[in-house]
């Protein structure tokens, strides 16, 4: 008589047809010792009311459009009990003593005794020879403090909140943001309730490449361990998102530029997309990197560029040197505020390739730097420390794909006469008034090199 589809009361009824579990009743109608309770819930979007009672043996639901008329028949109802329990009552008087006292018991919880009956049977079933308050116990204590109601959307929202105060990239942000923005579309549950399988199965259902199907696995057990710390989870358990296996992606061939291919693309850019093709190609600047850099930071004296913890996809501080050839790129422009002021400069570069007919392979500035100054220096160590990764991912992926005199070919490409006379008066034009359009962003950064 009891149905846990149905909310407590004064509650919002909950997305379930009535009478589909175990719950607290919305209302309770009594007669005498009779009473009826009433549960709500939800048919094909609208509120149902169902009255809920046991006629021989069996339980019988009956459902209403409104709260008046189910209590009107819940009245009738717990008349008609009321009747035969006074005309047909064959309790012995120990067993009547017994019923009274089972239902003064349950009286503070507002349970019918048969649905308090019927969870105890349902609870020994699955707990076998467990003894139950063991279980609850147990229960307790690798629960304690979790709160079972708290959805994802909201896990979300306090996550990223708590990003913005920490100071995270501005990239970094947008792509958590994005991703768990998408998750949470997807489970509109607490976040408790989510089991590893359902997000396999969500991973899988995305379509994505195995390398991206990986990192949106990451950022879910971003979210996963952020609601560990928050209470939202179990703290002594593995999270459901740590259970869910990586793809196996295998290595992926490392494409570069060679001098030749490299050469007439650079030497037929514009001044407003050589920070881009010189700065990755001779310094091996990510292009996540190179967005946030400011040109106060690019030391053309001194010889380096300092890409900042903030700046860096490893939040680590690292100086990247600058080669002759690339302070001869960096000379003639006008270096003031940001290194790449407009977004859409990036689509440029690589539409600048495509009209060219040069095919422009994923990271390959940053692939053909790494890969001609290891064949440079030859020492992994030094290349690792420039480039921000592990010398272990420098001698796995780049070593050997070119040589000392390719290196040296790379190094040595140098602006052609007269290449920074074609548009950089109009170009220094559009920067000032980009400058002035974001001269809060720049700051400080307008005291250029």
């Amino acid at each position: 008589m009891h149905d846990k589809s149905m909310t407590n009361r004064g509650s919002t009824p909950p997305q379930k047809k009535p009478g589909s579990g175990l719950g607290r009743p919305f209302a309770t109608v009594r007669f005498g010792s009779a009473s009826v309770p009433i549960y709500v819930g939800k048919v094909k979007g609208a509120t149902r009311y169902t009255a809920s009672f046991y006629l021989n043996g069996r339980r019988v639901r009956r459902t209403f459009s409104t709260l008046e008329k189910a209590k009107q028949e819940a009245r009738l109802i717990a008349q008609n009990v009321q009747a035969g329990q006074q005309h047909g009552n064959d309790l012995r008087p120990h067993e009547r003593e017994s019923f009274l006292l089972a239902t003064r018991l349950l009286g503070d919880l507002g349970i019918p005794l048969v649905a308090a009956v019927e969870e105890y049977v349902e609870c020994r079933r699955e707990l076998g020879t467990i003894p139950m308050l063991s279980a609850i116990q147990e229960f307790k204590r690798r629960s304690g403090g979790v709160e079972f109601d708290v959805k994802v959307a909201r896990v979300v929202e306090e996550l990223l909140e708590s990003k913005r105060q920490d100071g995270v990239s501005e990239r970094y942000y947008l792509q958590l943001q994005s991703n768990l923005n998408r998750f949470a579309a997807a489970f509109d549950v607490p976040i408790v309730e989510i089991r590893s399988n359902q997000i396999d199965d969500w991973l899988r259902s995305q379509g994505v490449a195995p390398r991206t199907r990986n990192a949106l696995l990451a950022t879910v057990r971003v979210l996963f361990s952020f609601a560990k710390k928050r209470s939202y989870l179990p703290k002594s358990e593995v999270t459901e998102s740590e259970l869910v296996t990586k793809v196996k992606t295998g290595d992926v061939d490392t494409e570069i530029f060679s001098p030749e291919q490299f050469r007439p693309l650079i030497q037929a850019a514009p001044p407003r997309l050589i920070p881009i093709l010189a700065i990755g190609a001779f310094a091996g600047m990510r292009m996540a990197e190179l967005s946030r850099l400011h040109w106060n930071a690019i030391d053309l004296e001194r010889g380096f560029i300092e890409v900042r913890a903030g700046q860096a996809k490893t939040a680590s501080r690292r100086i990247i040197p600058i080669s002759n050839n690339l302070r001869q790129w960096l000379e003639p422009l006008p270096r003031q505020g940001v290194v790449v002021p407009d977004a859409d400069l990036f689509r440029q570069v690589t539409a600048l390739a495509k009209k060219l007919e040069i095919e422009w392979p994923r990271n390959v500035l940053r692939h053909s730097y790494i890969s001609f100054r290891i064949a440079e220096v030859k020492s992994a160590e030094q290349v690792a420390l420039e480039a921000g990764n592990s010398p272990a991912i420098i001698f796995k992926h780049y070593r050997e794909l070119a040589t000392e005199g390719e290196a040296q070919e790379w190094f040595s490409i140098i602006p052609v006469p007269g290449q920074f006379d074609r548009d950089l008066v109009k170009w220094d034009r559009r920067l000032r008034k980009l400058k002035i359009l974001s001269a809060g962003e720049a700051g400080s950064d307008e005291s250029g090199s």
